[in-house]
Protein backbone atom coordinates (compact mmCIF):
# COMPACT_ATOMS: atom_id res chain seq x y z
CA UNK A 1 0.00 0.00 0.00
CA UNK A 2 1.01 3.41 -0.79
CA UNK A 3 0.75 6.32 1.50
CA UNK A 4 0.07 10.17 0.68
CA UNK A 5 -0.15 11.39 4.20
CA UNK A 6 1.37 14.16 6.56
CA UNK A 7 3.36 12.69 8.96
CA UNK A 8 4.66 13.97 12.43
CA UNK A 9 8.50 14.74 12.51
CA UNK A 10 10.12 13.39 15.84
CA UNK A 11 13.76 13.84 14.93
CA UNK A 12 15.96 15.33 12.37
CA UNK A 13 19.64 16.06 13.48
CA UNK A 14 23.20 16.06 11.90
CA UNK A 15 24.78 12.81 12.45
CA UNK A 16 27.99 13.20 10.08
CA UNK A 17 28.77 16.13 8.57
CA UNK A 18 26.66 17.46 5.82
CA UNK A 19 24.49 14.55 6.76
CA UNK A 20 20.79 14.26 8.45
CA UNK A 21 18.96 11.45 10.49
CA UNK A 22 14.83 11.75 10.09
CA UNK A 23 12.37 9.97 12.18
CA UNK A 24 8.90 10.09 11.40
CA UNK A 25 5.91 8.51 13.02
CA UNK A 26 4.64 6.69 10.46
CA UNK A 27 3.24 3.48 11.46
CA UNK A 28 1.70 2.87 8.08
CA UNK A 29 5.12 3.02 5.90
CA UNK A 30 6.78 1.07 8.18
CA UNK A 31 4.55 -1.67 8.34
CA UNK A 32 4.49 -2.30 4.30
CA UNK A 33 8.18 -0.81 3.77
CA UNK A 34 10.55 -3.63 2.83
CA UNK A 35 14.56 -2.88 2.12
CA UNK A 36 15.62 -1.01 -0.96
CA UNK A 37 12.07 1.00 -1.22
CA UNK A 38 11.98 5.26 -0.93
CA UNK A 39 9.94 8.10 -0.17
CA UNK A 40 9.02 11.23 -1.51
CA UNK A 41 8.84 14.26 0.10
CA UNK A 42 7.58 17.41 -0.03
CA UNK A 43 9.95 20.15 0.42
CA UNK A 44 7.72 22.85 1.80
CA UNK A 45 3.96 23.92 2.21
CA UNK A 46 4.47 25.71 -1.24
CA UNK A 47 4.94 25.10 -5.01
CA UNK A 48 8.48 25.72 -4.44
CA UNK A 49 9.91 23.92 -4.60
CA UNK A 50 7.61 21.84 -7.11
CA UNK A 51 9.28 18.54 -7.29
CA UNK A 52 9.44 16.27 -4.04
CA UNK A 53 12.73 14.70 -3.21
CA UNK A 54 13.42 10.72 -3.16
CA UNK A 55 14.90 9.84 0.16
CA UNK A 56 15.76 6.16 0.65
CA UNK A 57 14.22 4.53 3.83
CA UNK A 58 17.16 4.18 6.34
CA UNK A 59 15.42 1.75 8.90
CA UNK A 60 12.39 1.07 10.34
CA UNK A 61 11.05 0.53 13.95
CA UNK A 62 8.06 -1.44 13.63
CA UNK A 63 7.30 -2.09 16.98
CA UNK A 64 7.16 1.57 17.15
CA UNK A 65 5.62 2.70 13.91
CA UNK A 66 8.84 4.56 12.81
CA UNK A 67 10.45 5.44 9.96
CA UNK A 68 14.20 6.51 9.37
CA UNK A 69 16.05 8.42 6.83
CA UNK A 70 19.44 9.46 6.30
CA UNK A 71 20.26 12.25 3.61
CA UNK A 72 22.92 14.32 2.33
CA UNK A 73 22.04 17.98 2.32
CA UNK A 74 23.38 18.63 -1.27
CA UNK A 75 20.67 21.28 -2.48
CA UNK A 76 17.77 23.92 -1.88
CA UNK A 77 15.25 20.86 -1.08
CA UNK A 78 17.32 19.30 1.01
CA UNK A 79 18.41 22.20 2.69
CA UNK A 80 14.59 23.18 3.13
CA UNK A 81 14.30 19.55 4.90
CA UNK A 82 17.21 19.99 7.11
CA UNK A 83 15.05 23.07 8.15
CA UNK A 84 12.22 21.28 9.55
CA UNK A 85 12.14 20.94 13.16
CA UNK A 86 10.77 18.31 15.67
CA UNK A 87 6.78 18.70 16.03
CA UNK A 88 6.23 19.65 12.21
CA UNK A 89 4.20 17.67 9.64
CA UNK A 90 5.68 16.33 6.58
CA UNK A 91 4.18 15.22 3.58
CA UNK A 92 5.53 11.68 2.06
CA UNK A 93 4.53 9.55 -0.16
CA UNK A 94 5.52 6.14 -0.06
CA UNK A 95 6.75 3.44 -0.04
CA UNK A 96 7.76 3.37 -3.68
CA UNK A 97 9.88 1.42 -5.85
CA UNK A 98 11.21 -2.11 -5.74
CA UNK A 99 13.36 -3.43 -2.94
CA UNK A 100 15.69 -6.44 -2.72
CA UNK A 101 14.81 -9.81 -2.56
CA UNK A 102 16.12 -11.53 0.36
CA UNK A 103 19.21 -14.66 0.01
CA UNK A 104 18.17 -18.34 -0.11
CA UNK A 105 18.95 -20.22 3.26
CA UNK A 106 22.46 -20.82 4.02
CA UNK A 107 23.78 -18.21 1.57
CA UNK A 108 26.78 -16.02 2.39
CA UNK A 109 25.75 -12.32 1.36
CA UNK A 110 27.96 -9.51 1.43
CA UNK A 111 26.59 -6.05 1.21
CA UNK A 112 28.01 -3.15 -0.25
CA UNK A 113 27.64 0.75 0.26
CA UNK A 114 29.50 3.41 -0.76
CA UNK A 115 28.75 7.46 0.50
CA UNK A 116 25.34 7.95 1.02
CA UNK A 117 24.44 5.01 -1.03
CA UNK A 118 24.93 2.79 2.45
CA UNK A 119 21.94 4.52 3.49
CA UNK A 120 19.27 1.86 2.42
CA UNK A 121 21.66 -0.99 3.32
CA UNK A 122 21.00 -0.65 6.87
CA UNK A 123 17.11 -1.35 6.31
CA UNK A 124 18.46 -4.55 4.36
CA UNK A 125 20.96 -5.48 7.14
CA UNK A 126 18.71 -5.72 9.93
CA UNK A 127 16.32 -7.48 7.87
CA UNK A 128 18.72 -10.04 6.84
CA UNK A 129 19.72 -10.72 10.56
CA UNK A 130 16.09 -10.91 11.25
CA UNK A 131 14.43 -12.93 8.33
CA UNK A 132 17.60 -15.24 6.97
CA UNK A 133 18.34 -18.44 9.31
CA UNK A 134 21.38 -18.18 11.64
CA UNK A 135 23.51 -20.44 8.84
CA UNK A 136 23.49 -17.25 6.14
CA UNK A 137 26.69 -15.19 6.82
CA UNK A 138 26.40 -11.10 6.36
CA UNK A 139 29.36 -8.77 5.79
CA UNK A 140 28.57 -5.32 5.80
CA UNK A 141 31.13 -3.16 3.57
CA UNK A 142 30.77 0.41 4.57
CA UNK A 143 32.94 2.85 2.08
CA UNK A 144 33.55 6.56 2.37
CA UNK A 145 36.08 9.37 1.24
CA UNK A 146 37.02 10.05 5.27
CA UNK A 147 36.16 8.18 8.63
CA UNK A 148 34.03 11.46 9.46
CA UNK A 149 31.67 10.48 6.57
CA UNK A 150 31.49 6.99 7.50
CA UNK A 151 27.55 6.02 9.01
CA UNK A 152 27.52 4.37 12.55
CA UNK A 153 27.07 1.12 12.25
CA UNK A 154 26.58 0.49 16.06
CA UNK A 155 23.04 0.64 15.37
CA UNK A 156 23.08 -2.68 14.37
CA UNK A 157 22.80 -5.49 16.81
CA UNK A 158 24.07 -9.19 15.52
CA UNK A 159 27.07 -11.15 17.11
CA UNK A 160 27.20 -13.13 13.52
CA UNK A 161 27.50 -9.56 11.27
CA UNK A 162 31.14 -8.87 9.90
CA UNK A 163 31.08 -5.04 9.86
CA UNK A 164 34.19 -4.10 7.32
CA UNK A 165 35.26 0.06 6.50
CA UNK A 166 37.12 1.49 3.92
CA UNK A 167 37.53 5.17 3.65
CA UNK A 168 39.65 6.99 0.65
CA UNK A 169 41.91 8.94 2.37
CA UNK A 170 42.84 5.81 4.85
CA UNK A 171 41.41 7.38 8.02
CA UNK A 172 39.45 4.25 9.27
CA UNK A 173 39.66 0.93 8.36
CA UNK A 174 40.77 -0.10 4.94
CA UNK A 175 42.89 2.38 2.59
CA UNK A 176 41.68 2.15 -0.47
CA UNK A 177 38.12 1.88 -2.20
CA UNK A 178 35.28 -0.20 -0.48
CA UNK A 179 35.41 -2.53 -3.93
CA UNK A 180 38.56 -2.93 -3.34
CA UNK A 181 37.73 -4.30 0.20
CA UNK A 182 35.54 -6.35 -1.03
CA UNK A 183 37.55 -8.06 -3.66
CA UNK A 184 40.48 -8.28 -1.20
CA UNK A 185 37.91 -10.55 1.47
CA UNK A 186 36.92 -12.60 -1.12
CA UNK A 187 40.73 -13.35 -2.64
CA UNK A 188 41.59 -14.33 1.05
CA UNK A 189 38.25 -15.91 2.16
CA UNK A 190 37.86 -19.86 1.81
CA UNK A 191 34.56 -19.27 -0.23
CA UNK A 192 33.88 -16.00 -0.72
CA UNK A 193 30.36 -14.90 -1.08
CA UNK A 194 27.37 -16.29 -2.55
CA UNK A 195 24.99 -13.09 -3.30
CA UNK A 196 25.90 -9.56 -3.12
CA UNK A 197 23.81 -6.48 -2.93
CA UNK A 198 24.99 -2.83 -3.24
CA UNK A 199 23.89 0.87 -3.36
CA UNK A 200 26.20 3.63 -4.20
CA UNK A 201 27.77 6.07 -6.80
CA UNK A 202 28.03 5.08 -10.25
CA UNK A 203 31.78 4.03 -10.26
CA UNK A 204 31.66 2.04 -7.47
CA UNK A 205 28.41 -0.19 -8.78
CA UNK A 206 30.24 -0.42 -12.37
CA UNK A 207 33.28 -1.34 -10.99
CA UNK A 208 31.19 -3.96 -8.33
CA UNK A 209 29.23 -5.21 -11.09
CA UNK A 210 32.08 -6.47 -13.56
CA UNK A 211 33.83 -7.87 -10.62
CA UNK A 212 31.17 -9.69 -9.69
CA UNK A 213 30.22 -10.78 -13.08
CA UNK A 214 33.64 -12.13 -13.41
CA UNK A 215 33.47 -14.15 -10.57
CA UNK A 216 29.93 -15.42 -11.12
CA UNK A 217 28.66 -13.74 -7.90
CA UNK A 218 24.75 -12.81 -8.77
CA UNK A 219 23.25 -10.00 -6.77
CA UNK A 220 21.43 -6.73 -7.06
CA UNK A 221 22.25 -3.08 -6.76
CA UNK A 222 20.23 0.08 -6.12
CA UNK A 223 20.35 2.27 -8.35
CA UNK A 224 21.00 6.29 -7.78
CA UNK A 225 18.86 8.14 -10.05
CA UNK A 226 17.17 11.33 -9.96
CA UNK A 227 13.55 11.10 -9.73
CA UNK A 228 10.83 14.04 -10.73
CA UNK A 229 7.74 12.32 -9.98
CA UNK A 230 8.04 9.17 -8.01
CA UNK A 231 5.43 7.10 -9.40
CA UNK A 232 6.64 6.61 -13.38
CA UNK A 233 4.53 9.20 -14.97
CA UNK A 234 7.94 11.80 -15.95
CA UNK A 235 11.38 10.44 -18.05
CA UNK A 236 13.72 12.05 -15.17
CA UNK A 237 14.76 8.74 -13.59
CA UNK A 238 15.83 6.28 -16.97
CA UNK A 239 18.40 3.61 -16.69
CA UNK A 240 19.63 1.56 -19.01
CA UNK A 241 18.84 -1.87 -18.72
CA UNK A 242 20.57 -4.33 -21.04
CA UNK A 243 18.26 -6.06 -23.40
CA UNK A 244 18.50 -9.65 -23.35
CA UNK A 245 16.97 -10.02 -26.81
CA UNK A 246 19.47 -7.73 -28.64
CA UNK A 247 22.85 -7.09 -28.10
CA UNK A 248 21.87 -3.57 -26.41
CA UNK A 249 20.01 -1.94 -24.06
CA UNK A 250 16.66 -0.24 -23.18
CA UNK A 251 15.45 2.04 -20.47
CA UNK A 252 13.67 1.74 -17.59
CA UNK A 253 12.06 3.84 -14.50
CA UNK A 254 14.37 3.55 -11.81
CA UNK A 255 11.36 4.73 -9.33
CA UNK A 256 9.11 2.17 -10.52
CA UNK A 257 10.76 -0.61 -12.53
CA UNK A 258 13.77 -0.39 -9.64
CA UNK A 259 15.52 0.80 -7.90
CA UNK A 260 16.84 -2.03 -7.26
CA UNK A 261 17.99 -4.34 -10.30
CA UNK A 262 19.49 -7.45 -10.44
CA UNK A 263 22.86 -6.70 -11.23
CA UNK A 264 23.46 -9.16 -14.23
CA UNK A 265 20.62 -6.92 -15.96
CA UNK A 266 22.59 -3.19 -15.23
CA UNK A 267 24.07 -1.90 -18.56
CA UNK A 268 27.12 0.00 -18.68
CA UNK A 269 29.26 1.40 -21.13
CA UNK A 270 32.36 -1.20 -22.49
Amino acid sequence: MIYCHKFRILKNEETIPGHRLMIVDAPGISAAAVPGQFLHLRCSDSTDPLLRRPVSIHRVERDKGLAHMLYRVAGRGTALLAGKMPGEYLDVMGPLGKGFTLPLPGERVAVVGGGIGAAPLFFLVEELIRECPPNNMVSFFLGAASASQLPPASVLHSPGLEVHTATDDGSAGYHGTVTALLESRIDSGPAGFDRIYACGPAPMLRSLVRMAGSLGIPGQVSLEERMGCGVGACLSCACKIKDRSADGFLYKHACTDGPVFDMREVYYES
